[in-house]
């Protein structure tokens, strides 16, 4: 639970007014790393907001192989939540916690009417779907015009900004998975570019040394 400060702190954004609001009527929740939040083929109902903790988003394909497309920070919203929730639609991803979360829950009937009343909550939605449309063409560039080693060096960039940190905890399965290819061909590209004194190799862990 985030008192008006604390949100402020969060979303600099946001009015006052609209704090008050989100203070009055939002539904608060919590999850452990390791939970999906949001399935594929799910009704979505209300739009999430981050304040603490770290979610990846991930696109399903039909043999059951997970993409990651995203991660979703304090101070942001998931995009495809509010599309889902304002069309009544399904959801065509899934978002699953990777540091512990707090989310605050805002009701379809509540979002839209915010977009009338609000300016500061009209400008972040537009920010936030402009911000992931970006971000899955980042995605789509990657896939369509570079080479694997390519996809591997901006895959590990992606998660170090997120995490703010050299030290990322991944396994060669896990990057695998989430590039859609296999372990063996993670394994031996890790391993260049080990040679080539990129980064530093260890258990589920890889040290970067740009």
């Amino acid at each position: 639970m985030h008192d008006s400060d604390d949100l402020k702190k969060i979303f600099p954004s946001f009015s006052d007014e609209l704090i008050n609001e989100i203070e009055t009527n939002a539904i608060h929740q919590s999850y452990k790393a390791g939970e999906v939040i949001m399935r594929t083929g799910q009704y979505i109902n209300n739009t999430l907001l981050v304040t603490k903790g770290q979610i990846k988003i991930y696109r399903e394909g039909e043999n059951g192989g997970e993409f990651f497309m995203y991660y979703l920070q304090p101070g942001q919203a998931c995009a495809v939540s509010m599309i889902c929730a304002t069309q009544s639609q399904t959801s065509q991803i899934m978002a699953k916690v990777v540091v512990d979360v707090e989310l605050i829950m805002i009701p379809l009937s509540l979002m839209e009417k915010w977009m009338m009343k609000f300016r500061s909550w009209y400008e972040f939605v537009l920010f936030t779907y402009r911000t992931r449309f970006e971000e899955v063409l980042e995605v789509v560039d990657s896939i369509a015009f570079r080479a694997m080693d390519e996809r591997l060096e901006f895959y590990l960039k992606r998660h170090a900004e997120a995490c703010g940190c050299k030290d990322l905890k991944l396994s060669h399965q896990e990057i695998a998975t989430e590039l859609n290819t296999s372990r063996e061909v993670i394994s031996r590209l890790l391993k260049k570019m080990e040679q080539r004194g990129l980064l530093r190799l260890h258990r589920n862990q890889i040290e970067l040394l740009t």
